[in-house]
């Protein structure tokens, strides 16, 4: 077993950094999904191998199962002007749904959201109202809109909002089905379970040939997968909760995989989170709902995920503790050297990572 040199209540959040040059980050998807590059870290052997995307099938073993996160992303970003007040304009990020019709929303500026104001959105097709103030300064907001002329709230956004790219990625996004999986089912992410993006159809036709089951779980990605970390010290960090649900097909074919050998394989660290949050000290999965705020990182215990696809993350972010925890840090960092020196591309819509 490696073992950390540092103690994980003796890491800072600074031990996380690593230096990248801003061409690194990825400003637009690879051509074609599967045709990224991937690095494969093997944890037994401390390699790392340099291959393509599709090569993924090489690693993958009948009986396997691959754990995927099927939300889908919702265009969460609308922009809107104070009731009465053309001049006063509003920028919404969707990020939760409360109830119906009722979502907490981060607000710019928050100034013009104050308790009780009203805003309208897209022309007058959508309306909100400012109902209760939450942590961080973000707003829940009630929505309406005409219920004789559009089905639900996911139909109006369809209409006015925008994909919620990360403020990294300058660049406009041509085809918003880029920022989605092949998978994607269940609407109400503000961001991408961006590993997902990888997969084409034709790659999991393969991948189910080859005898590896594909289990789809949910959990809507919110603020809490990217909140930035401002503690000096990591355990001092807390999450934002986000919704996840895990059904009992789901949780039954993993069982029956685990039980016979194989190996639990996550797609994005989203994926493992929800593994992570519903499994029992055995590493049986539950059929589960509900909300998470687990925050994984260097001396969690891992109880049934056995191996990661996962993408580059931001420096000092928690998605880059969560796959330290899952290997080492000084080798998850070294890791991170070979792919800037190696010109790998970074974030969301950058090359892959699979820890095995």
């Amino acid at each position: 077993m490696i073992v950390n040199e540092k103690k994980p209540t003796d890491l800072r959040t600074a031990d996380f950094y690593y230096d990248l040059p801003e061409e690194r980050i990825a400003q637009h998807p690879a051509e074609k999904r599967d045709h990224s590059r991937l690095m494969v870290l093997d944890r037994a052997a401390g390699t790392i191998e340099h291959r393509r995307f599709y090569d993924v099938l090489d690693y993958l073993r009948e009986g396997d199962v691959l754990v995927v996160n099927d939300s889908k992303v919702i265009p969460a970003r609308i922009y809107g002007h104070v009731e009465g007040r053309e001049d006063a304009v509003l920028e919404l990020l969707l990020l939760r749904q409360r109830d119906l019709d009722t979502w907490e929303c981060l607000v710019k500026p928050g100034k013009r959201a104050r308790l009780g104001s009203r805003s309208v959105f897209g022309g007058g097709i959508l309306q909100g109202e400012v109902i209760d103030l939450v942590e961080e300064g973000n707003r829940i907001i009630r929505f309406t809109y005409d219920k004789d002329k559009y089905e639900n709230i996911y139909e109006v956004l369809n209409l006015i909002g925008l994909m919620p790219l990360p403020p990294y990625i300058t660049e406009q996004l041509s085809d918003n089905a880029r920022y989605q999986t092949v998978y994607a089912r269940e609407e109400g992410s503000a961001a991408a379970p961006t590993a997902g993006l990888h997969f084409t159809p034709e790659l999991l036709e393969k991948i189910r040939a080859k005898g590896v089951a594909i289990a789809p779980v949910m959990l809507h990605v919110g603020l809490g997968t990217f909140r930035p970390v401002k503690a000096d010290r990591i355990d001092e960090h807390v999450m934002h909760s986000e919704f996840f649900s895990v059904s009992k097909e789901s949780a039954d074919l993993i069982n029956e995989r685990k039980a016979k050998g194989g190996r639990l394989i996550c797609v994005g660290t989203t994926s493992c989170r929800t593994i992570e949050s519903v499994a029992r000290e055995d590493g049986t999965i539950p059929a589960m709902s509900g909300d998470t705020g687990i925050f994984i990182y260097p001396g969690y215990r891992f109880k049934a995920v056995d191996a990661l696809i996962t993408n580059f993350h931001l420096p000092e972010s928690t998605l880059l503790m969560l796959v330290s925890a899952l290997y080492n840090r000084e080798k998850i960092m070294e890791a991170y050297e070979v792919a800037v020196k190696e010109e790998y591309r970074f974030f969301s819509f950058g090359d892959a990572m699979l820890i095995q």
